[in-house]
């Protein structure tokens, strides 16, 4: 009779160095995507700046478009997951609200995020097609700022909305002066005062159309 097999400790090596892989390609391709653009950034040079083969890129992206929406994704994915706050009964609306604008505007102020940010809106004029697919995967899932308002409704301190379109609104205050100016027109960052009062007055429009009465303040 055989004996039992037992798990080696290096049994989920390979997995782990094919992570790290990927990890390293994803760093070197924002890196590429953010200094050369899109149509100048190549396989070749994301492969040789990732430490790996051309080969192995294309093992894990197919295609540099493919690898140019995951870039995208993850880099919006780990903004959003900064949203993640969960929403507290015990806590004011404004306090909450604020925290997680103020999380915003510091996180759309990082350079490389701006920088990325316009390298994807550039693609997304010159191909519409791989925007709507990058915006598609994004869709998937349901924004932290989105998720916070509806715990809100249902905990009857806003008045009746559609989450998304109210979270929209939120958000768009706050892009107008601390997004849009930048990655269009390459306005620097908003210093700390001006994000503050930035995120002040949008938290305070929204809750005086959106609050409950009792709630507004």
């Amino acid at each position: 009779m055989n004996a039992p097999q037992t798990s080696s400790p290096h049994t989920n090596a390979p997995r782990r160095l094919t992570d790290r892989k990927r990890l390293a390609i994803l760093a070197a391709a924002a890196e590429q995507f953010r200094s050369l653009g899109f149509e100048a950034s190549s396989m070749d040079k994301i492969a040789a700046n990732a430490g790996v083969s051309k080969r192995t890129v294309y093992n894990h992206f197919p295609s540099k478009d493919e690898l140019f929406a995951e870039t995208l994704v993850q880099l919006f994915e780990r903004s959003a997951a900064a949203l993640d706050l969960p929403y507290r009964v015990d806590v004011s609306l404004r306090a909450q609200l604020t925290e997680l604008m103020t999380i915003k505007v510091r996180a759309m102020a990082d350079q490389d995020f701006l920088d990325l940010a316009r390298v994807a809106i550039a693609e997304g004029m010159h191909a519409p097609e791989r925007a709507r697919a990058i915006v598609a995967r994004l869709g998937e899932r349901e924004e932290g700022v989105t998720r916070w308002i509806r715990a809100a409704l249902a905990d009857g301190k806003l008045k009746e909305c559609d989450p998304v379109f109210a979270a929209t609104l939120l958000q768009g205050q706050v892009k107008a002066m601390a997004f849009w100016p930048q990655v269009t027109m390459g306005v620097p960052p908003l210093a700390p005062e001006g994000q503050a009062a930035v995120v002040d007055a949008a938290v305070s429009m929204f809750l005086s159309y959106f609050a409950q009465a009792k709630h507004a303040a």
